[in-house]
């Protein structure tokens, strides 16, 4: 892991076309603005933990014999 200290309205760059940009600092809180290519997909960390989970959970609940003659004869 990359650690870097920047101040308020200093930025970094990831490979050319990636900026992320420290807009606000304070009350141990940190406001980022990213400028990305719309193709890159740009998630907080705990919301992408919080749909694993919520997958592995409901694959967990799949009735795989169910879902097996759903797939074989769909109508």
């Amino acid at each position: 892991m990359l650690v870097l200290t920047r101040k308020t309205n200093e930025s970094i760059i990831i490979n050319d076309n990636i900026e992320i940009k420290v807009l606000e600092a304070s009350s141990g809180k940190v406001k980022l603005g990213i400028a990305a290519p719309k193709d890159i997909e740009i998630v907080r960390s705990e919301i992408r933990k919080a749909v694993e989970s919520e997958n592995k959970e409901a694959i967990s609940k799949i009735d795989i014999n169910k879902l097996k003659n759903v797939l074989k004869d769909p109508f």
